[in-house]
This record gives C-alpha cells, structure tokens and sequence, in this order.
C-alpha cells in the first residue's frame, strides 16, 4: 500500500461502534485494488462543525454520515447533489479537490431493497415510522416510487412539515399520523408495508419496538432498517402476527454500494460487500 497516495474514507456519527461499513468498504476497495482505507469516526452532535473542518485539513476523499448528523452536515458543506438537496438530508460526502459535497443514497437504497423483496410498491400502502435523516430520503423515494404513504412520527409537527415539503416539492399528497397507540394502529389497518426508519431497536437498546405483534396483521410486510442486531424486536413482533420480515442488511449494502459509486466512479462489487457484512456480523455473535 503506497500511504503517500492513500485515500482515507470515514464514517462519522454517534455511535459508530457496531457499524459494518468499515468492513463492507474495505472488502470492495480490495477487491478492486483501490488504495483506499475506510474507518469509523465518532463524532458527538456538538462536535460536528470541529470534524468537518478536520475532514478539510486532512483531505479526507468521502465520508458517510449517520445519526445523528444527517440534517444538521448541510449546512457544513459546499454544495447539495439533487438527491441530498430535495430530502434535506445527507449521508455520504465527496470531496472534490477541497470541495464538500453532499449526496442521499438513502432512499434509493431503501427502495431497492425493498423492491427486491416485493416488487414495485407502485400503489401500496406504507406505513413510515420517523421523520429524521433516514425517514425523509425514503420517503421522498416512496412516494416518488407511487405509494400511498402515510408517515407516523411522535412530534406531530415534525412530520407534518415533512409531509408538507413531499407535497410542495412534489405534488404528492402524504398522510401524517402520531405514534399514539390507537392512531398508528388505525394506520397499520389496510397498510401493505410498515418501513421503521427510527433508530429504535439498535444496538444496544435491542428490546425496543415501537409496534407491538397486536397492532400487526398477518401478511403486513415489516421492513425494519436497522441492521444491528438484524433480527430486531420489531421483526420478531412482525413473526409473531404472521407477516413478512425484512431486515436492514440490504438498504445497507445498497446504500453502501451507491456511496462507493459515487467516491470512486467505478462499479461496486455488491455481492462482495454484502458478504463482508454478514462475515462481521457472524463474528460479533460469537
């Protein structure tokens, strides 16, 4: 490895301790034979504007960026891809020769690993848990993609603002509903999907859930994007109701995979990042 000509890539957000990332980044850059390195930061939310300035003196070529940065990066950088300017949120950072750009693979990663396991969601009712970094991008995906989204936050005005935006940006009319016990299961009555795109269940909180196997119907796809632990409390709920599971492994790797795509201009080698994933989750069971 030529360190002189060695391209540093991170992750940043709090926490990033159980993140596959590094691992799922570094197969590919091997693979590929890019001499690239990918490491995890953790960057507490008041230390945001210290670690962007850091990632400019260093000459860092790329970052991802978790929780809870997504919103608050924006304004910390040079420029806004469409993709990152339409949801207001980021999650992966170029640096073109000083310049910091940012992008969402978020929602099309969402979208893509989801539509592998269903098919289109043209049509379909979705149910959206979260109004943060990770719920904005794919719900802009989702009612792109022609579903019938409602979206259930516990700040009510947080998501109506959401809605608000996805409606002017848009013209596509988005439902909104509060995650009071009655209102969400009202809400999960005809719905196809129920997407959890909140932090809750991860690692190391992996007994939470914000929907309970009652609220369920059988035949409910539950798709849970966290990935840490991948069988979550929700998605043991969603077994007990009879429905279908989906963990957070694929939006992960899609997401990956088009951040990659867009640091090095090459195709990223999916299969391999996937297996690298899983490889690391294998060893942090044992």
């Amino acid at each position: 490895m030529n360190l002189a000509k060695l391209k540093l890539f991170a992750l940043i957000g709090d926490p990033v301790e159980q993140s596959l990332s590094p691992a799922m980044h570094n197969a590919a850059f091997r693979a590929l034979g890019l001499n690239c390195v990918y490491i995890a930061l953790r960057v507490p939310k008041p230390m945001l504007a210290d670690a962007i300035a850091s990632v400019r003196g260093l000459g860092f070529a790329g970052l991802n960026v978790t929780t809870p940065h997504k919103i608050g990066i924006v304004s910390l950088l040079d420029e806004l891809d469409e993709s990152a300017s339409l949801v207001g949120a980021v999650n992966t950072v170029k640096n073109n020769r000083g310049k910091l750009i940012g992008f969402n693979t978020d929602g099309e990663g969402a979208i893509r690993a989801l539509q592998g396991e269903i098919g289109s969601v043209e049509g379909k009712e979705v149910v959206l848990l979260g109004a943060g970094g990770a719920a904005r991008a794919i719900a802009f995906s989702l009612a792109r993609a022609g579903a019938r989204l409602t979206i259930v936050n516990r700040t009510v005005p947080k998501v109506r603002a959401l809605a608000s935006t996805i409606e002017q940006k848009l013209g596509i009319n988005v439902g909104v509903a509060s995650l009071g016990r009655t209102e969400l299961t009202k809400a999960l009555k005809n719905a196809d999907v129920l997407i959890n795109a909140t932090s809750v269940g991860m690692y190391p909180k992996i007994n939470k859930t914000l929907v309970r196997a009652s609220m369920m119907h059988r035949g409910l796809v539950v798709y849970d994007i966290v990935y840490e632990p991948l069988r979550t409390k929700l998605l043991r709920e969603a077994r007990r109701a009879s429905g279908k599971t989906i963990d957070g492994l694929g939006m992960l790797v899609h997401q990956g995979a088009l951040a990659f795509e867009i640091w090095t201009g090459k195709r990223a080698p999916v299969k391999i990042m996937r297996a690298a994933a899983k490889r690391e989750l294998r060893g942090e069971s044992r």
